[in-house]
């Protein structure tokens, strides 16, 4: 039997960061993100209704839908938001439930799988524990600016489309701290999956 654990984290906390922490610690993580990527590609239908409702505007000039845009349209209009995600979640749902049998399969005895909105979609429930990744508001707001090159009342619009970072810490069953170092993160990783693989967590 297959023991599925949840990740979670606001945007800028590390969420990905930890996840490959994970990786190197030999567990499995199925990254609802990539699905989502997967899914939107030109040609598949996912991205036929994505461009239906939003217009050609969100494309690159490739045909893939600009994420970064897509992303301020849906983080500024909750509708938006809730419209994409009709399209998008039931075929992430679905090939996260096709991978986790695919590790089921290959013998795996833990996975992981790494998702945003967990606690915000009242998915605790799929798994036998969440664990949420967190850091320091300051940072985090430097964090999303520095990655996706967005202005600070950009990044802060895109924090309070989210559940609070510390709220989904308490609401969670472990919390890794992503405020320091690497090497304490992955401390932090290396001992609760350590824990995870012996079945003591």
């Amino acid at each position: 039997m297959l023991r599925v654990f949840g990740l979670t984290g606001g945007i800028g906390t590390g969420k990905s960061t930890v996840a490959r922490m994970f990786r190197e610690e030999r567990l499995p993580v199925v990254d609802a993100d990539r699905l989502a990527r997967e899914i939107t590609k030109p040609g598949r239908k996912a991205h036929e209704e994505i461009v239906r409702r939003f217009g050609k505007e969100i494309l690159l000039p490739d045909g893939r839908i600009d994420r970064k845009k897509l992303g301020e349209l849906v983080f500024s209009d909750p509708e938006k938001r809730a419209a994409l995600e009709a399209v998008t979640h039931p075929l992430i749902a679905h090939g996260i439930s096709a991978a986790l049998a695919g590790l089921e399969g290959e013998g795996h005895r833990v996975a992981i799988v790494e998702a945003a909105l967990i606690h915000e979609k009242g998915r605790t429930g799929r798994f036998e524990a969440v664990i949420a990744v967190r850091c320091d508001r300051a940072l985090q707001i430097r964090r999303l600016m520095d990655r996706d090159g967005i202005s600070e009342t950009q990044a802060l619009r895109r924090l309070s489309a989210q559940m609070d970072p510390d709220e989904k810490a308490l609401a969670s069953d472990y919390v890794i701290d992503n405020s320091g170092d690497l090497e304490s993160t992955r401390a932090q990783v290396r001992n609760l999956a350590a824990r995870l693989k012996a079945g003591n967590a």
